[in-house]
């Protein structure tokens, strides 16, 4: 095992998500759904597998944010593979605030057979709530303060910086319960791991960058070469391996140190945010299983 996977393979489970945890057990009963932001880069590895067992059989509704950084075809494959769970899902960019406003009206279909019952007892206009849950620094809080038109929720860069439960009114009738990010207390797996690292659910100072800059272009070199020849004015070869890569990147942009070494952490620097800011195009990390 390198230092990197040991890294990956500790245990990411703080006293602040263990209150989180139990936080979201508590409150389950005050809401009438559950909304789940996702990555859409990597749909699986930053879904909670806990979140299950924890929520139950409570109505579900997938946001996938960062959509307009995603392969839309493999985006299209996993809205088809969350519907065919019961799933709706709605394809988000809380940057730009693209399909955020589509919420209401997706969760009030999820709702439809509450809402008729409600109806039915003479409860028109009774309130919905929702919470909201996802991984640190998938989006949540942006998503909240975009769907309330103002800052009601904290966010920031930093995973986990959501710290207790917060109400929002959305609009009439609809009110989102907020809840600090939350991780699980061991990765299944390292490519997980390596996959939330990619998109900086995990703090890049815990991590030597260099080597995961590395496996992230490896990565992109079997699904998405064009991304990185294109961007960094690579060829790419059948013998090339991620650092190799990484060097070559680096004498491209001329980051070189004394004596004409290559600067490898600057490159790596580099590499990871123009990855996460999507400037390599659009890339999906993951596929649903067929």
């Amino acid at each position: 095992m390198n230092a990197m996977e040991e890294q990956l393979n500790i245990q990411w489970f703080p006293g602040h998500m263990t209150k989180a945890r139990r936080m979201i057990g508590e409150n389950l009963k005050l809401v009438d759904a559950i909304c789940e932001i996702l990555d859409a880069r990597i749909p699986l590895s930053s879904r909670n597998p806990d979140l299950d067992a924890l929520v139950g059989e409570k109505p579900r509704l997938v946001i996938l944010n960062r959509a307009d950084q995603a392969d839309p075809a493999v985006t299209r494959l996993w809205t088809e593979e969350y519907a065919r769970m019961g799933m709706p899902a709605l394809l988000t960019d809380c940057k730009s605030g693209k399909g955020v406003n589509r919420f209401p009206v997706a969760l009030r279909g999820l709702l439809r057979e509450k809402i008729a019952r409600y109806a039915e007892k003479g409860q028109t206009g009774r309130p919905l709530r929702a919470m909201i849950v996802g991984i640190p620094n998938v989006g949540k809080s942006s998503f909240i303060n975009r769907i309330a038109g103002r800052k009601a929720a904290e966010a920031s860069d930093r995973p986990g910086v959501t710290r207790g439960k917060q109400w929002i009114k959305i609009e009439q009738g609809l009110e989102l319960l907020d809840t600090p990010g939350i991780l699980w207390p061991r990765f299944e797996s390292r490519a997980v791991g390596e996959r939330l690292a990619f998109t900086g659910a995990v703090r890049d100072q815990i991590l030597d960058r260099e080597a995961l800059a590395a496996r992230l272009l490896e990565c992109l070199r079997d699904a998405y070469p064009a991304a990185i020849s294109e961007r960094y004015k690579l060829e790419i070869k059948p013998e090339d391996t991620g650092r190799s890569l990484l060097e070559t990147a680096a004498r491209k942009r001329g980051f070189l140190l004394s004596g004409g070494v290559c600067d490898l952490e600057r490159m790596a620097v580099i590499l990871l945010d123009e990855f996460r800011g999507g400037k390599l195009g659009r890339i999906s990390l993951e596929r649903p299983e067929v």
